[in-house]
Formats: C-alpha cells, structure tokens, sequence
C-alpha cells in the first residue's frame, strides 16, 4: 500500500488563504488519514491509479476545497435523466462529493450500493470521508482503472466528467501527482520515512503555518529571516547556507534531514 495522505492531496493541489484554505484543510485533515486504505480496498493501489484518482478528485472538487458544488442546483431542475422527476429535486441533489454524485437517481444507486439512505439525506455526500469512498465506488462502477493503468488522461477525464472539461489542469494535476507519488516510493524503497503533517517537505513556493516554524527554527540558529511564513528566496537561501553549514546537499529543500539537524541540540 502506498501511503498517501493529507500531504500528498497538499502537495498537488492549489494554495489558497483565508477561509478558503480553511475549507481545504478541513476536507484534508478528514480525509488524509484513510485516504491510502480505502482506496487500496478498491485497488486504486498503483502509482498511475492513484494519481489519476487524485487529480481527477482534486479537479472536480476545486483543489480539495469543496464537497459541494457552488451552484444552486437550479439548472438540473426537471432532469429525467438524473432521475429528477419531483419539484426541488434539482437542488436538492445538486453535486456533492470529490467526484461530484448529481441526480436523484445517482443518489439512490450510489445509496443503495453503500446501504446508506443518500436519497432520503442528499447532504450526507458532502460529508469528506463519505464522500472519498463515494468517489471510489463511481471508480470502480465505471471501470476507470484500466483507463489509468494505460495513463490515459483523456478517457479518464471522459469516464469522470462525461467530456473533455478542465482537461488541461486535470492534465498538470495528473502530473503533479505522478511525482509526489514517486517521491513517496522513493523513501519506501530506501528505507526513509515519508514527511508527515508535522513536518513535510518544503520548497521555494510553501507557505503556512509549518513554514513559519522551519522560519522560527532558523532564527534561533542565528539567521536574521522574516517569520511571514511564504518560503520564498530570502528563505531558501537561508536554508542553503544552514544546509552547507551541517554538511548536507544544500539544495535549498527542507527534508527529513534538515528537519532533524535543525531538532538537533547544539
């Protein structure tokens, strides 16, 4: 299994501040922790599986911002085709979910392959966990995972999204993913544990709270560095000389090693 959590959906989705970052990190935080074994329960277990998966949810979900879609629902009003044949069905089973489940119908097939009563409670796809596992299973129904083992980005996005909508930042998302993904093998191969929450592998663009603690780190080893924390040029090069100064590659990347000089007691 491989262990993809909240940091890996951080590192390929977008930044965003305020109340919006808010948003993300409630749905990352609710998510992360049983991310890697529900989707090896739908062996949604390979590298290109997973970060098809991923980039596809990350997309359909505004960067891992929302399980609900930002419309009213207004505009499936009166859609037979999404099985929405009473007044308000529209927005009442508008999309929610990190795939977006639409459609009183939908709501029904999906509750009934879950046992759960989503056509009478709509709102409970919106809940993350719940909806990570949704997601999932509108996965494996439309038999996406050989469309991933090919890396076909285009049928996937077809399977997902019915068209070719987004198709070039599901493309980027798809990418992004590729590489956190390899990353994270590439520790389990050499033995290295991959970053936590607490302390993830930063480089020039991070930003956050956990950039203001390698910040703070810094200070108190004598380095004259704002807290703001954006890891931006004054930064990195701050952690390069740090880097140079403990004998490690001074790549300007703060990884499990610099974490650990920097914990270290002088």
């Amino acid at each position: 299994m491989i262990p993809v959590d909240a940091v890996t959906m951080r590192e390929i989705a977008p930044r965003f501040s305020g109340e919006l970052a808010e948003h993300q990190d409630a749905i990352l935080n609710a998510v992360g922790p049983v991310l890697a074994s529900t989707l090896a329960a739908y062996e949604i277990d390979t590298r290109l599986r997973i970060a098809h998966f991923l980039a596809q949810t990350c997309h359909e979900s505004a960067g891992f911002r929302t399980t609900e879609e930002f419309a009213s629902g207004q505009a499936y009003e009166g859609r037979k085709d999404l099985g929405n044949t009473h007044t308000g069905d529209g927005p009442r089973y508008k999309g929610r979910g990190l795939l977006q489940l639409t459609g009183r119908a939908n709501y029904r097939e999906m509750g009934q392959r879950l046992g759960l009563p989503l056509e009478d409670q709509p709102e409970l796809a919106a809940e993350p966990v719940l909806s990570l596992k949704i997601a999932c299973e509108f996965w494996r129904r439309k038999a996406i995972n050989p469309l991933c083992d090919a890396d076909d980005v285009v049928g996937v996005t077809l399977k997902v999204n019915g068209g070719r909508n987004g198709l070039a930042e599901r493309s980027q998302l798809t990418a992004k993913a590729k590489a956190a993904i390899a990353r994270i093998q590439g520790l389990v191969m050499t033995g290295e544990a991959p970053p936590t929450a607490n302390r993830p592998v930063l480089r020039r663009g991070s930003q956050g709270e956990v950039v203001g603690d390698l910040q703070r780190k810094l200070q108190q080893r004598g380095f004259s560095l704002a807290i703001d924390e954006d890891f931006g040029a004054a930064t990195e090069a701050v952690v390069m000389v740090f880097q140079r100064q403990q004998g490690l590659e001074a790549d300007g990347i703060v990884g499990r090693d610099t974490w650990n000089a920097l914990d270290a007691k002088r």
